[in-house]
């Protein structure tokens, strides 16, 4: 609890105890002194002030400074009015009742408020403001991580955070990156490896070459990116407060005419009459008051973002957390977001006198110097099973999209894909499934290779997960030929697929499928090469987005591992979230409704209208603090 709440909790226990003593002072004996004034026993009125004055005052000075802004309306000036009225109309203890129980609700809210925070601001905790550099004698200067610059080597000793983003250049240990990533597994790191701001040394001492500087370091990324989070409201959030800034002040004009209108109309010179409909009017407003849904629908968001935040699972605004609840198709990127994204040598096919050996040596020779994922695999595989370059192989050149075309023995050799076989002339038997690269010397077809890459161990339980919380259709697209898309889609268990996609062919696909859709559409990506179809999508989801700029920026949902589950943690929590904001809305103006009719004939006084008020309030709160777990 934070002190400024214990001190609140300090003042309603001081009310609370002084308004015990006083009303059984006044119930049992009566006030022993009269003190009168134009006909008006003013001494119970001081004794009654005594507990209401801990209580009220904050609310009357809040209700003042915002009168003094141009802002009347709120919930201050409804609980000022409602109880000075009842303190003018001879109702000292109901008045002090209904601003103690305010105060009681306020403080809920407050502690709700304070753990939602919490749970946000510990990302802060991860966060360390100076690093150690090494001086030219061997002693570690602690410095301000503003004025480290690019290519500094940082020291981070065992225990210590790791203050900005860099590659290891010395020592080797495990990080812990729950903070970052919610998985509490470390993660073995050594020289060349990266190593992000944010993480704990859990080993030795390593010495880290920064690569960007702090503003730009991926824990500043992300903290800015969780601290602007509440600027982005939901449509809920956006309606309460567009609500009750019409709703506020209408109450306040049915109340006065329910106060004047009636009397008038009865009988202007009976007191008792003008005190009836006086007392109405102020349980109308008490009853009025709508701190129940501006505290609780904010708070409901509020208290998602900060649970989703312990799972890794950074939410920019409760508006795309509300948007998520409300999808029912996901599109998914293929390679690196449903599969590994490492392709793997799974079939070696050798050609009529032709052995294993002179096929990859032959290979591996004409893609030794290509970039290309597919010719990485292939050189990986050589080296994992003692295969070595030819060295005769020469004059390699690459063509792209089609392969590699060199010299070997005076011919020509082709390693590449079947579009270059078929240009050259030459028959090849399709390697299916998986990736073919077919190998030709002369008009001599040598074999093939097959590649593969493999759907992640969690794929399907992820994909099965999701269409139990809702999601009625996923969709895949895939710049992989025909058969390789058709492959994965099979093994997932999706619904469609579209396959042999261009980047740019991605977003006219995405808007299709969104034409389709009865509901809104989420897409996921790893944030990298997917950026212009996350900033498309209803919400776009980053995975594995660890780091990436890309992510970050494009994304409105970024998970920080490579965790496919996390897809389905982050739909349950949007859905539970908006359900918990519906029951709240949904209770709050049902009671409120009967309450404001029953208290407008007067069938109900100002006890059922303190539960109508901070009741319904303390309970939607309740309601709403679920969310944090």
């Amino acid at each position: 609890m934070r002190r400024k709440d214990k001190k609140q909790l300090i003042r309603i226990i001081i009310s609370a105890i002084s308004l015990g003593i006083i009303v059984a002072i006044d119930k049992l004996w009566g006030f022993p002194i009269s003190l009168t004034l134009w006909g008006f026993d003013l001494f119970p009125l001081i004794a009654y002030l005594i507990p209401y004055i801990p209580v009220g005052y904050p609310v009357l000075l809040s209700a003042g400074k915002n009168i003094a802004h141009g802002q009347v309306f709120d919930e201050n000036f409804l609980m000022s009015l409602a109880t000075i009225a009842a303190l003018v109309t001879g109702e000292y203890a109901e008045a002090v009742f209904v601003m103690l129980f305010y105060q009681v609700g306020e403080l809920f809210e407050h502690i709700a408020v304070g753990k939602s925070r919490d749970s946000i601001k510990s990302l802060l905790s991860i966060r360390a403001d100076t690093a150690f550099v090494e001086d030219e004698d061997g002693n570690l200067d602690e410095i301000d991580c503003e004025e480290i610059k690019v290519g500094d080597i940082i020291t981070v000793k065992s225990g210590g955070k790791i203050p900005l983003d860099g590659v290891i250049v010395e020592g080797r240990s495990s990080l812990n990156t729950v903070a970052l990533t919610g998985e509490s597994l470390p993660r073995a790191v050594e020289i060349g490896d990266e190593a992000l701001s944010g993480c704990i040394n859990e080993g030795g001492v390593l010495k880290i070459r920064v690569t960007k500087p702090f503003e730009e370091s991926t824990v500043s990324k992300i903290l800015a990116l969780v601290e602007s989070s509440a600027e982005n409201k939901s449509k809920s959030e956006d309606f309460i407060t567009k609500f009750a800034r019409v709703y506020t002040p209408t109450v306040v004009i049915l109340a006065a005419f329910l106060a004047v209108l009636p009397p008038v109309i009865i009988c202007i010179n009976d007191s008792g009459i003008w005190r009836e409909w006086v007392m109405r009017a102020m349980t109308f407003l008490v009853i009025s008051c709508p701190c129940a849904l501006v505290i609780s629908v904010p708070l409901s968001y509020f208290g998602g973002i900060g649970a989703a935040s312990k799972k890794g699972i950074l939410i920019k605004g409760s508006n795309y957390l509300d948007a998520l609840s409300h999808c029912d198709t996901i599109v998914f990127d293929k390679t690196g977001t449903l599969t590994k994204g490492v392709f793997s040598v799974t079939e070696i096919k050798c050609g009529e006198g032709v052995d294993e050996n002179e096929l990859l040596s032959l290979t591996l020779a004409s893609e030794k110097y290509s970039t290309h994922p597919i010719a990485a695999a292939i050189r990986r595989f050589g080296e994992e099973n003692s295969y070595a370059p030819s060295p005769e192989v020469s004059e390699i050149e690459e063509i792209s999209g089609l392969g590699v075309k060199a010299q070997y023995q005076g011919e020509i050799l082709l390693v590449g894909n079947d579009r270059l076989m078929r240009e050259s002339n030459i028959d090849v038997e399709t390697v299916s499934p998986g990736v073919g690269v077919y190998v030709a010397l002369g008009n001599r077809y040598l074999g093939s290779l097959a590649l593969s890459d493999k759907p992640k161990d969690n794929a399907k339980t992820a994909i099965s997960a999701l269409f139990e919380q809702g999601i009625i259709k996923t969709v895949m697209l895939s710049g992989d030929k025909e058969n390789e898309a058709r492959r994965i889609c099979e093994a997932l268990s999706l619904n469609s697929y579209r396959a042999e996609l261009l980047p740019s062919d991605k977003v006219s696909a995405l808007e299709e499928i969104m034409k389709s859709s009865e509901k809104l559409c989420a897409y996921v990506g790893d944030g990298i090469n997917d950026a212009p179809v996350l900033a498309r999508a209803d919400v776009g989801i980053a995975m594995g987005a660890l780091g990436s700029d890309a992510a970050i920026e494009a994304a409105d949902i970024v998970l920080m591992n490579d965790n496919l589950e996390k897809i389905g943690d982050a739909v349950a929590l949007s859905k539970r979230t908006r359900s918990i904001v519906i029951q709240n809305i949904a209770f709050a103006l049902s009671v409120k409704a009967l309450a404001l009719i029953l208290g407008a004939l007067g069938i109900v006084g100002l006890g059922i209208a303190i539960f109508a008020d901070v009741g319904v309030a303390v309970i939607a709160i309740l309601n709403s603090m679920r969310n944090l777990k």
